[in-house]
């Protein structure tokens, strides 16, 4: 997975599994992507750069199941409450973490739970049940989605398990178009 640099191959999947879109025409263009990265002091990892820059800014198709939202958005049924988002600092896992089963005191799994929620990352979007797909964009995960829902983070892409995925957007995306379930490799 190369985070720095897009590859023609996966370009060309993402154009192909987009397809059906607007042509491009929500694309936000390099302009408005170099502006977001400055002013959330990120760089966004490829090839999901030049995807919201070339091809589209958000689908309506997907993936994930409510659709891919546009890169300065939240799904609608996200709640923030009150939380600033900073895609700038670390996001802080870089393993599975079921807080739901952690012993810790509340008053220590919080902190870190509102960090791996909105720092690091940008919402991809949701598929319903408090599952939401994030990107992260800064710290030693960069590049590599995680879903995040109401008990847990867990990263995507067959070096982790749960799924035969390739890492990264391009990984999440082709797993997607091929129509494949989230978590195959339970099944599999």
């Amino acid at each position: 997975m190369n985070t720095d640099q897009a590859s023609p191959e996966d370009l060309t999947a993402l154009r192909a599994a987009f397809a059906v879109d607007d042509g491009g025409e929500s694309a936000l263009g390099w302009e408005a992507v170099h502006a977001f990265e400055t002013e959330h002091g990120v760089v966004l990892p490829e090839p999901y750069r030049t995807f919201v820059a070339e091809m589209t800014d958000g689908s309506f198709q997907g993936p994930p199941e409510f659709g891919l939202v546009g890169l300065a958005e939240l799904p609608d049924d996200w709640e923030d409450e009150g939380r600033d988002r900073d895609p700038a600092e670390p996001f802080p896992l870089t393993e599975a973490w079921l807080w739901e089963d952690d012993d810790r005191p509340q008053e220590e799994i919080e902190p870190l739970l509102e960090r791996v929620r909105d720092h690091g990352s940008i919402v991809l979007g949701t598929d319903g049940c408090a599952m939401y797909w994030h990107l992260v964009v800064t710290g030693p995960h960069r590049g590599h989605i995680w879903t995040i829902t109401d008990v847990g983070a867990a990263p995507f892409g067959a070096e982790f398990g749960y799924t035969t995925a390739e890492p990264g957007f391009a990984g999440w995306v082709g797993h997607w178009a091929a129509g494949k379930p989230w978590f195959d490799a339970e099944s599999a």
